[in-house]
C-alpha cells in the first residue's frame, strides 16, 4: 500500500491534483486578463 501524507493523498494523487489545479488556475487567470482587456477597450480607466 502506498504511504499517504497528512492530506490523505498518495504522491501520485497529489501530483495529479496539482496538475489539474495549475491548469485550472491558468485558464481562470487567462479569462480574467481577457475580461480586463475588454473592459479597458470599452472604457479606459487610466
Amino acid at each position: 500500500m502506498a504511504e499517504k501524507s497528512m492530506t490523505g493523498l498518495t504522491d501520485a494523487e497529489a501530483k495529479e491534483f496539482h496538475g489539474i489545479f495549475m491548469s485550472s488556475m491558468t485558464a481562470y487567470f487567462g479569462l480574467v486578463v481577457f475580461a480586463h482587456l475588454l473592459a479597458w477597450m470599452y472604457r479606459p480607466w487610466l
